[in-house]
């Protein structure tokens, strides 16, 4: 009864009386009852019983019989309501045109005065999800996001309008923290996806160069800012900066977390402290190698504790999202051969590395830099003799 009652007022918002929509709920709740039930179950005075009929009626909401006693039927909501619903759409669509209409006019006396209004919206936190997956579907050519872990948590839910997305040929690109890789939302961003780690601690992501939605992590809530000419240019110059420091991660999707980790810590402290000590090293010097490992071990990386097979998979995964290269040993010949597609040394720090581990098991090596110009680069480091894989 209650229910019904609440129904009833709501329906005085369609321009029905108190009676009217008392009648009308209680027709639809009961089905097909005499006048007399209807003043009964609707609580109606008996004399306004048949001029609420009347009016329902009239107003193409219920049907009466010819018979006596008079018995009422309810139209079905869908069959009584769609025309009144299509014109307060229609009324709607007409307000937000004037409105259109008046806020260009406004604009355009503005920018007349040598001035233009900025606008943002606010987004409550149970708002913030679907407004993000509408604008990865509405973007056309990018989408460029700092994103911390809540983020790429809301990011990973996006999965499918992301794949989507890519379809498209959006180009993605997105900076995370480096203790989010590895992680769960980490690896279920979809290839295509290009991602690099940085230290960043806010969520910005834009769309087409053109929009930008801001999280805030600690309430959930966000912004959206849809004029962007001056604020867009600093957001992608940010970007810009953070993206060009950044590590690329995409090759640390498929393995464990403390994997992943360990190899991204290893790039991040050799890329930090290392490469220019060692590439102003080229004359090899065994215990400049054995620094470089001591180095690591003191930063918490004990790769001596390393089989040969574990170590050099590390340096091939550090080689591929280093400088798209590889390492692998092979057997015939007893060398290690270290490529990269660039000839900028940055392979040499990872040659080292190996190297130094090898002679700390008491390995005699030799080493062979080739450099092939626009070809990129090769090591061979010769073993003096076969490699013990356990």
């Amino acid at each position: 009864m209650v229910r019904g009652q609440d129904l009833a007022v709501s329906l005085e918002e369609f321009g029905l009386s108190k009676y009217e929509a008392r009648a009308y709920v209680t027709l639809i709740t009961k089905g097909t009852i005499s006048a007399g039930e209807l003043a009964y179950y609707s609580d109606l005075p008996r004399t306004k019983v048949y001029p609420t009929l009347l009016k329902l009626v009239k107003k193409k909401l219920a049907i009466i019989s010819k018979s006596k006693p008079i018995m009422c039927t309810g139209i079905s909501p869908e069959d009584a309501f769609d025309e009144i619903v299509q014109e307060q759409i229609n009324k709607v669509n007409g307000m937000n045109s004037l409105v259109t209409k008046l806020k260009r006019v406004s604009e355009d006396s503005k920018k007349a005065r040598g001035s233009e209004e900025k606008r943002y919206f606010h987004l409550a936190p149970n708002y913030v999800f679907k407004q993000l997956e509408t604008m990865i579907e509405g973007s056309k050519s990018s989408i460029h996001g700092i994103i911390d872990s809540w983020g790429l948590n809301l990011l990973s839910q996006c999965r499918d309008v992301l794949i989507h997305a890519l379809a498209k040929n959006v180009y993605i690109k997105l900076i995370i923290p480096p203790n989010l890789i590895g992680s769960e939302t980490f690896q279920s961003i979809p290839d295509g996806v290009k991602i690099k780690a940085a230290d960043v601690s806010h969520n910005s992501i834009m769309f087409d160069d053109s929009e930008i939605i801001m999280i805030n992590s600690s309430n959930g809530k966000g912004a959206i800012f849809l004029s962007t000419e001056v604020l867009g240019s600093n957001q992608v110059k940010i970007f810009e900066q953070a993206w060009k420091s950044g590590i690329k991660i995409n090759d640390l999707s498929t393995m464990t977390k403390s994997k992943a980790q360990e190899i991204f810590k290893i790039i991040q402290l050799v890329n930090e402290n290392c490469l220019g000590f060692v590439l102003n090293s080229m004359i090899q010097s065994k215990s400049k190698e054995i620094d470089l490992l001591d180095f690591l071990e003191k930063n918490g990386l004990d790769l001596e504790a390393k089989t040969i097979d574990e170590i050099i998979d590390l340096v091939d995964s550090t080689l591929q999202i280093t400088c798209s290269g590889q390492a692998r040993y092979e057997p015939h010949g007893n060398h290690i051969i270290i490529e990269s597609k660039l000839n900028t040394g940055h392979s040499l720090p990872w040659a080292m590395l190996l190297n130094g581990y090898l002679n700390k098991k008491g390995y005699k090596t030799k080493m062979m830099y080739h450099d092939h110009h626009h070809n990129g680069e090769k090591i061979h480091l010769k073993v003096d003799t076969k490699l013990d894989s356990n």
